[in-house]
């Protein structure tokens, strides 16, 4: 999911062009481009666990985007301490506590899992999120860094399919280790003693994926500190975010900011309903393990558009073509949502590529001619990730309200139709 990449690397988007300096170090850009990887792919896990922990802990749809909730609740809370954490440690350093952050989310859900208790789960979820936070406010300035400032852009977008790789490939091993469940039973059949046994051998699939994912972030935060005074010269300005809040009050990066809290909030509440949906009878009927496989269509048509919207958008306004995948997105969730068996299966997951230019279009079109004050702009523009909390869990509470999952899909196609109209305000080149 590759989200928070393109705001951090807006906020110091080149350090090397304003400072005129880059390091050559081709080996750390090897271990960056592992960051994008791995912090893409955990973030998309979330749409594995969602279906588990809804059936373990027989949740309602709303109880179970407390997930979302929880992990993207971080971008609120631990974005602007993180930049300023990194800006007092430096970037290699920053990495690494980052990355032992999220090492500790991970370890928590050991203890999760042995006390069967859903709210220590939300809690590792948001320690392992905020070392995701930390971990991309370093990436992409980091990459900048790391080579000449001429190929910066390259660099980043070259980096950001490491990202969209992750979330691809993440959910369909974890539906394999997570959801092929044994069971011949269910939650709701239990209680007591028992109840909390099975919760306990149940989420033992989810600990020992992500015990595994521990042990990576160890070894990647061990060899990160080998290079950790590798950056000679390093300099970080400060940045006022008093004047990012200020910047609300222009129109056009006003609409922005919002479109990005709706983006985000559409694309992870999709994400987040992918496996319940393509389990419904009347859709794919699948089971969940199945279901989950097929997650990686969605973030891979997200993968694959990137690479077609960035040879469009070099020939067609960014605004009309924003405004054209909006309009094709509400298209899709319309015909998913009125037809039934494969076309309503997979006109849901193929979301997932109009999806795909949504965040740079939007971010690029918002900030255009906000110059030196690009940083500030940035800096709102993450917290307005926090769109991947709110959306999601209202989402949920349609579903349980209406009891459809279709119906449910009508806000995220609002979001889209909003995102539309931003795309048309947009089009036009901004004034100075």
């Amino acid at each position: 999911m590759a989200l928070a990449p393109q705001a951090a690397s807006s906020s110091e988007s080149n350090p090397a062009e304003s400072e005129g300096q880059h390091i050559d170090a081709p080996e750390l850009r090897l271990f960056v481009m592992a960051l994008f990887f791995i912090f893409g792919g955990i973030t998309s896990l979330n749409d594995v666990i969602i279906p588990k922990l809804k059936e373990l802990f027989t949740l309602n749809y709303t109880q179970a985007m407390l997930v979302q909730f929880c992990f993207f609740t971080a971008y609120l809370v631990i974005g602007l301490p993180g930049a300023a954490l990194v800006k007092r440690i430096g970037y290699m350093r920053g990495a690494v506590a980052g990355l032992l952050t999220m090492m500790t989310g991970c370890l928590l859900f050991i203890p999760a899992s042995q006390t069967a208790t859903y709210g220590v789960f939300l809690f590792a979820l948001f320690v392992l999120a905020s070392g995701v936070v930390i971990v991309q406010v370093v990436s992409n300035p980091l990459i900048s860094l790391l080579g000449k400032a001429e190929t910066a852009h390259s660099r980043l977008t070259f980096a950001q399919a490491f990202n969209s790789l992750g979330t691809t490939v993440f959910p369909y091993f974890g539906a394999i280790l997570i959801l092929g469940s044994l069971a011949t039973v269910s939650a709701n059949q239990l209680s007591g003693a028992e109840l909390d046994a099975y919760r306990t051998a149940e989420t033992q699939a989810i600990v020992n994926g992500y015990l595994g994912l521990a042990v990576a972030l160890a070894i990647v935060a061990g060899v990160v500190w080998m290079f950790r005074n590798k950056l000679k010269g390093e300099k970080h300005e400060p940045s006022s975010l008093l004047g990012g809040f200020q910047l609300l009050k222009r129109p056009r990066f006003g609409y922005g900011a919002a479109c990005i809290f709706l983006y985000v909030g559409a694309e992870v509440a999709i994400g987040s309903l992918i496996v319940n949906y393509l389990m419904q009878a009347h859709v794919l009927g699948l089971q969940e393990q199945a279901a989950g496989k097929l997650i990686g269509i969605y973030w891979g048509g997200a993968m694959i558009g990137r690479f077609i919207g960035s040879a469009i958008l070099r020939v067609v306004s960014p605004g009309l073509v924003l405004a054209a995948v909006s309009a094709g997105a509400i298209a899709l969730i319309l015909i998913s949502t009125s037809t039934t068996g494969t076309v309503s299966g997979y006109s849901l997951l193929a979301i997932g590529l109009m999806n795909s230019i949504m965040f740079p279009t939007i971010f690029t079109l918002a900030c255009e001619k906000l110059g030196a004050r690009a940083a500030d702009g940035s800096g709102i523009i993450n917290i307005a990730i926090f769109g991947g909390a709110v959306i999601p869990l209202i989402t949920g509470v349609i579903a349980d309200a209406t009891g459809s999952l279709a119906t449910a899909l009508i806000l995220p196609a609002l979001c889209y139709a909003i995102i539309a109209g931003f795309g048309l305000f947009a089009r036009k080149p901004a004034e100075g």
